[in-house]
Formats: C-alpha cells, sequence, structure tokens
C-alpha cells in the first residue's frame, strides 16, 4: 500500500534496483560503463511508476540528479530547516550570517548550553558555506 521513488545521482543502480523488484517491466538501465567510476551513463529520462508484482505497492524509477544546490534558497531561510537551532538565532545581531567566522552569532551559545547537537550547527553551517562558494563561482 505504499508508494517508493528511487532518487539517486545518474548511473547508480536506481533503474536496475527497479527492474529487480519489477522485472515483467523491465526498462533499459545503462548505456556505457564508466570504467573508472564504475557508473553507467545516465539512460532515464522520466519518472515511472510501476506496480510491485504483489499487487501490495508501487516504486517509481526516477531520472538520475545530477547537481543539487540551494543558490535558489533565501540564505535566512535555511535556518528553517534546523528546528533545533532556529530558536537560539533569537539573540543573534540582525542579518547574522551564523558563520563561524561570525562572533557575535548566538549559535555557538545555544549549542554549548546544550540546546542542540554541535553536529546539527556544523550541518548548517556546512550547508551556508557550500551555498556561498556557490555564488562566488
Amino acid at each position: 500500500g505504499k508508494v517508493t521513488a528511487f532518487v539517486g545521482h545518474s548511473g547508480v543502480g536506481k533503474t536496475t534496483l527497479v527492474n529487480a523488484l519489477v522485472p515483467k517491466d523491465r526498462r533499459r538501465t545503462t548505456g556505457i560503463v564508466n570504467a573508472v567510476t564504475g557508473r553507467g551513463r545516465h539512460t532515464t529520462t522520466s519518472a515511472l511508476a510501476l506496480p510491485l508484482p504483489d499487487g501490495r505497492g508501487w516504486v517509481v524509477d526516477t531520472p538520475g540528479v545530477r547537481s543539487f544546490g540551494l543558490h535558489h534558497v533565501d540564505p535566512s531561510r535555511v535556518i528553517h530547516a534546523f528546528p533545533d537551532l532556529e530558536p537560539g538565532t533569537e539573540e543573534c545581531p540582525r542579518g547574522c550570517t551564523h558563520d563561524e567566522n561570525q562572533p557575535e552569532c548566538a549559535l555557538d551559545a545555544w549549542v554549548a548550553g546544550g540546546h542542540a547537537d554541535p553536529a546539527r550547527l556544523d550541518s548548517l553551517r556546512r550547508l551556508l558555506a557550500t551555498r556561498e562558494r556557490r555564488e562566488g563561482d
């Protein structure tokens, strides 16, 4: 009774897994496999939902993700994806970027006070740094 979608980078075997689950509707899996990366060449160009043979669910094969970025997301909104950190921003100065090099950022004290896991703050800062590097390209 569930629908499961396979999502991932191009050439990692999503369609191969779908074919193993739904053998009667075999889809073309790969073009030439790259000898260096061991990955197949992108061949799935559209999403397709297939019923599982037992009739108890569906599997969705999707085209490969070639890239993922946050360049379209306002940096001030990224914190909303971290509900455990967001309350810690109340003491941040206006326009705080939450960067580790910003000494006024209140998130360091929030985490040091035991309100959130330090790994979560690291994740937030890595996401923000990745976005900044992309903008600077």
